[in-house]
């Protein structure tokens, strides 16, 4: 029997196991794995189908003709991850390093064009080496070919690239056009040029990891949204984010089965401390408001003043943007503007309503902000939730000072229904610098000016420091207690469910990028 038939053989018999086996055993759980077997873990046993298994490259040069492999270094096709359809394809680092040619990038193609026509999700399994040299300007048409149809997609169906091995040079611009790119630590990298290219251009020595690794785009770039310990892991995160997220812009994602009772939670009532100036977590306050072990955070380790992830509220699939007051006290920044901005516009893609937890003291100051444009990142999360059609709830726990007061998901931008704590505070700024600057000729014609700013502080502390003037002029919709947050938050999306928003005629807006 020929050498490539046999092999097709095998492939095509590992491709369809199914019958409920295990499918990675223990001992290749921490291992790199190969591009079949990750298909194998990720769907539901014997749910694949295969396309294109038959294709080979075209290339004449440089001997390439004696080199022929069934698949050409992708394996694409179908199958169903619990239940659900999805499309995908698997880059094969075992063949000529997993380098894009034009038939390869055509299989790929070809997968993309079914996922939109179906509307289903589309998953990439990237482990390449980049583009196929021998092929020079056909492969790198292939990756342009690739990329249109990544633009053509978004906001269609969800899009998501695991990164399983390396990521360099153009390959890397089709993960940064999806939705969701993820990393797994220690064996999968990204860059546009390598160590050896930075090293002659700007003498810098620097490793792959160092350059492009899992830890440096999930904390320093935010290239990375989410990183696993091995491949494994990868593959069962995969499966964890795709089960807040529908199958595409026309749906919803599926509620799961939920019975309301009273759904009080007593120990949001205590976690907002006695000091204005004292931090707290506030995925305490996530973890007191969702259903029981429901939160997927995106984005963990970037930008960690500013929190965003999925979860589940009374059975139903909701983003949270939430200002996390134990990192830069929670004032919006450069990268956390950006960080709520792409996650916002996302759940607003696809129907996911929104839910903003608010405790911002403003923005951060500073040249480096200013230099770095704090003015139109700023601009960018004002656009999301000034856009987003689905929706939106805000609970302000805390502070909301300033123009931050304003971004994050104000009445006056749209919110549907804002509540707030007692403890909240919605003012231009907080009390103590507000004396300053309106009692400062009082205050410096005082006997005792430091007793003079604490009375004056004092006085505008009870005129602001809390949110009933603000009710009152109905820019908060109800001022709750912290235990009934849960409760009035579930009856609150449910009151929204069919909400619907024609926004005005136009090609697109120009946010600010």
């Amino acid at each position: 029997m020929d050498a490539n038939i046999k092999t097709l053989n095998e492939k095509i018999e590992l491709a369809h196991l199914g019958g409920g086996q295990k499918r990675i055993d223990k001992q290749h759980e921490k291992k790199k794995l190969t591009a079949r077997e990750r298909i194998h873990y990720l769907l539901d046993d014997g749910s694949f189908e295969e396309i294109g298994i038959l294709v080979t490259h075209r290339t004449t040069d440089f001997g390439m003709e004696k080199e022929i492999y069934y698949g050409d270094g992708v394996v694409t096709g179908y199958g169903t991850v619990n239940g659900r359809l999805i499309y995908l394809f698997a880059q094969d680092f075992t063949v000529f390093g997993g380098a894009l040619s034009e038939t390869h990038a055509e299989k790929i193609c070809k997968i993309m064009d079914l996922a939109m026509k179906t509307g289903a999700p589309l998953i990439g399994l990237n482990d390449s080496g980049g583009a196929r040299i021998q092929e020079g300007v056909r492969s790198l048409g292939g990756y342009a070919d690739i990329f249109y149809r990544n633009v053509q997609a978004s906001g269609v169906i969800p899009q998501i690239s695991a990164i399983m091995g390396p990521c360099a040079g153009g390959a890397v611009y089709s993960p940064a056009m999806t939705d969701f790119t993820m990393m797994v630590e220690n064996t999968s990298y990204m860059f546009v040029t390598g160590p050896n290219v930075v090293k002659t251009v700007t003498n810098e020595e620097v490793t792959s990891e160092e350059l492009g690794g899992a830890s440096t785009h999930s904390s320093k770039s935010g290239v990375a949204h989410i990183i696993s310990s091995n491949d494994a892991q990868c593959l069962e995160d995969l499966k964890s984010l795709l089960s807040y997220l529908p199958q595409n812009n026309t749906e919803t994602p599926k509620n799961l089965p939920f019975t309301l009772k009273d759904e009080v939670r007593d120990q949001l009532a205590t976690i907002i401390p006695d000091s204005a100036n004292k931090p707290y977590d506030m995925h305490e306050v996530i973890t007191g408001i969702i259903d029981e072990d429901s939160f997927y955070e995106i984005h963990k380790d970037y930008a960690e003043n500013i929190i965003v992830g999925f979860a589940r509220l009374g059975g139903r699939s909701v983003g949270i943007v939430a200002n996390q007051p134990m990192f830069l006290a929670g004032v919006l920044d450069v990268d956390s503007s950006k960080k709520a901005a792409r996650f916002t516009r996302f759940c607003d893609c696809f129907n996911i309503p929104l839910l903003v937890l608010v405790d911002v003291p403003g923005f951060l100051p500073g040249t480096d902000q200013e230099w770095n444009g704090i003015i139109t990142n700023g601009a960018k999360l004002l656009y999301a939730l000034s856009e987003a059609t689905v929706p939106r709830v805000t609970v302000i726990t805390r502070k909301a000072y300033g123009g931050a007061y304003d971004v994050m998901n104000s009445k006056h931008i749209g919110a549907d229904l804002n509540y707030a704590w007692p403890s909240a505070e919605i003012a231009v700024m907080g009390a103590k610098g507000a004396s300053e600057i309106i009692f400062r000729k009082e205050i410096s014609a005082a006997d005792n000016p430091e007793e003079k700013l604490l009375e004056k502080e004092s006085e505008y502390a009870e005129k602001f420091a809390n949110p009933y003037r603000a009710a009152q002029r109905g820019f908060i919709d109800e001022v709750i207690m912290p235990q009934d947050t849960r409760r009035k938050l579930i009856k609150a999306f449910s009151m929204l469910e069919n909400k619907k928003v024609e926004l005005p005629k136009k090609k697109h807006g120009n946010i600010p990028l």
